[in-house]
């Protein structure tokens, strides 16, 4: 799977994909059921198998029950997010995005603690 996978995706593909990474394994039904606008269950059904013969979903069967599951891990999938709100929303700015989180709402003292021993590891990757 490529890294750049929100970039593959359409709006609602982008959806999909968010629904069954949140639950981590998701029925047709569980899709349709969050979904904003969804449309009707052979609707879901075929987006879910299309994005199967894609690559970017997997599935198994219980009981007569097609359970999807990402085709990459959730980890390959939050970079790829992340990459992609990045460079749309923040012109590929880290500060722009960090100062984004930091107005977000109010850090712990251990979350500051953790931001400054994650920049200070970057500082030392540089060298």
């Amino acid at each position: 799977m490529e890294d750049n996978l929100y970039n593959q995706l359409s709006r609602r593909e982008s959806q999909i994909i968010d629904i069954v990474l949140e639950l981590g394994e998701a029925t047709a039904v569980d899709v349709r059921q969050r979904l904003p606008d969804a449309p009707s269950n052979s609707s879901v059904r075929n987006l879910l198998k299309l994005m199967e013969e894609k690559g970017h979903l997997t599935h198994r069967v219980k009981k007569g029950t097609f359970y999807y599951k990402s085709a990459i891990e959730p980890e390959q999938a939050r970079r790829s997010a992340l990459r992609h709100v990045l460079k749309i929303f923040f012109g590929n700015s880290i500060p722009q995005v960090i100062s984004a989180l930091l107005h977000e709402r109010n850090l712990s003292k251990e979350e500051i603690a953790e931001l400054e021993r994650l920049i200070d590891q970057a500082r030392q990757d540089e060298t």
